[in-house]
C-alpha cells in the first residue's frame, strides 16, 4: 500500500495532472475576476483547497475543482517524492537538484506572502509627520484614555473579537466591554426614510438618532467594507450602556467613566513604527496641455529617534523605499488638494524568496546545459 502511494505520488503522469489543472486554474480564475472582484476571486481560486459550488437558496458548498492550495500543495509532494526516486547524486545531476530546489522556493514563497504579507497605507500632509499606517481592510475599537494632557492611553480590539461577540475585558478599562452586534460591511443614515434602515437602537456620537443596515461583503477593486455595531459598557455595578461605533463615523464617541476622560472610536487597524516620515514636498507632475498623471513623488525625512537617523530622502512611483523590512511605494494622494500624500506599506517577508528561486532555477538549467554541451563536445572530438 505505502509503495503505492509512493509510485502515485512521485510519477512523472501526478507532476503533468497538476500543471494542467494549475493551467486551467489560473484562467479560470482570472476570468472570475470580472464578476467577483480581485480579493473574492483570490480567496475563491487560489487560497483554498476546492472551488465550491454554491446553488441558489441553499446553504450547502458542493466542490468542484481543486483550489490553490491543494494543487500547490501536491505539486510539492510531487517534486520531493519523485527527486528522492529518480534523483542520482553527482556532478552531472546538480543542475536537476538546483531546479528542483528553486521551484520549491517558488511555491513556498508563494505561501509564506499569502499567510504573512500585510498591506497598509500611510497618509501624510505636507508639513506633517505620521509614525503608523493603516489597514484598508483590517478595523479595531480603539478606547482611548485622554485623562493625562501628556500622553493618551489606548486599548485597541481587533474587530475580529467583536464578531465573535460576548464579553471583553482589559486592565486598562474601567468597564467590561460586550459586543452586542457588529456588521462587518453597512451603511448609515440620518433619516427615517431610507429604504431597508433600522433605527439604531444606541447612543450615537452625532448625538442624535441614526438609522443603519447591513450590506453584502464588497469585493471590487476601488471599494472596502466600511463597518458598524453595538457595543455594551457594563460599570462595575452592573449598569450598561448601549454605544454605537462605525467606521462612518469620523468623530470619536466622548464619554466620562470613574473620571477618566473616554473616547470610542472604530477605525483601521494601525500599525504603529518606531521612526516618523515627515512629508517635506509632494509632486504631481503632468504631461504638457494635459491632466495625464507624468509623475508623482514624495520628498520626506525619515527620523528615528532610538537611533538618531535623520535624512532626506524621495519616493516616486518606480523607486519605492526599503527600510526596516518593509516597502513603502508611492501609492495616490489627495486630489483635491494635492498636498498630501498616500504610500503602500507592504511587510512581506518572503519577498525575496521569488528572486532567489529564479536564480537558483537559471543557473541550475544553465549548469544542466553546459554539462551535457562539455559531454557532447568531448564525445565528438574522440570520435
Amino acid at each position: 500500500m505505502l509503495t503505492r502511494l509512493y509510485n502515485f505520488f512521485s510519477s512523472v503522469k501526478l507532476a503533468v495532472i497538476l500543471l494542467a489543472l494549475g493551467l486551467i486554474l489560473v484562467f479560470w480564475g482570472t476570468i472570475a475576476q470580472v464578476k467577483l472582484g480581485l480579493y473574492l476571486a483570490q480567496d475563491e481560486f487560489f487560497r483554498s483547497l476546492f472551488i465550491y459550488w454554491k446553488p441558489e437558496g441553499s446553504g450547502l458548498k458542493i466542490p468542484i475543482f481543486p483550489g490553490g492550495y491543494l494543487v500547490g500543495g501536491l505539486l510539492l509532494i510531487n517534486l520531493f517524492t519523485a527527486h528522492l526516486r529518480y534523483y542520482k547524486s553527482g556532478f552531472k545531476r546538480l543542475g536537476i537538484a538546483m531546479i528542483h530546489l528553486g521551484v520549491v522556493m517558488l511555491l513556498l514563497g508563494q505561501f509564506a506572502t499569502d499567510m504573512l504579507s500585510v498591506e497598509s497605507h500611510m497618509s501624510i500632509r505636507e508639513g506633517e509627520s505620521s509614525n503608523y499606517s493603516e489597514s484598508s481592510s483590517r478595523w479595531e475599537l480603539a478606547i482611548i484614555d485622554a485623562s493625562d494632557s501628556k500622553d493618551d492611553k489606548v486599548v485597541a480590539i481587533p474587530a475580529s473579537l467583536l464578531l465573535k461577540g460576548g464579553e471583553l475585558t482589559h486592565p486598562e478599562l474601567p468597564f467590561k466591554l460586550r459586543a452586542k452586534t457588529y456588521h462587518i460591511n453597512s451603511a448609515l443614515s440620518d433619516s427615517s426614510e431610507a429604504s431597508g434602515f433600522e433605527p439604531v437602537p444606541a447612543e450615537s456620537a452625532v448625538g442624535r438618532q441614526i438609522w443603519w443596515r447591513s450590506l453584502p461583503k464588497e469585493t471590487r477593486m476601488n471599494f472596502r467594507d466600511i463597518p458598524s455595531g453595538i457595543v455594551e459598557l457594563i460599570s462595575p455595578q452592573g449598569e450598561s450602556r448601549p454605544l454605537l461605533v462605525s467606521g462612518y463615523l469620523a468623530r470619536p464617541l466622548s464619554l466620562t467613566v470613574g473620571g477618566r476622560d473616554l473616547q470610542l472610536v472604530l477605525r483601521p487597524e494601525r500599525y504603529y513604527k518606531p521612526y516618523y516620515l515627515h512629508l517635506i514636498d509632494f509632486r504631481f507632475d503632468r504631461y504638457a496641455g494635459t491632466e495625464k498623471a507624468k509623475n508623482f513623488s514624495s520628498r520626506i525625512r525619515l527620523e528615528r529617534p532610538d537611533t538618531g537617523e535623520n535624512r532626506e530622502l524621495t519616493i516616486r512611483m518606480n523607486e519605492p523605499l526599503r527600510y526596516d523590512g518593509k516597502t513603502f511605494f508611492q501609492s495616490s494622494f489627495d486630489k483635491e488638494t494635492e498636498l498630501s500624500t498616500v504610500l503602500q506599506v507592504v511587510n512581506n517577508p518572503g519577498w525575496l524568496t521569488p528572486y532567489f528561486a529564479c536564480v537558483l532555477v537559471s543557473v541550475g538549467m544553465v549548469w544542466q546545459f553546459l554539462v551535457h554541451l562539455i559531454g557532447f563536445a568531448a564525445k565528438r572530438k574522440t570520435a
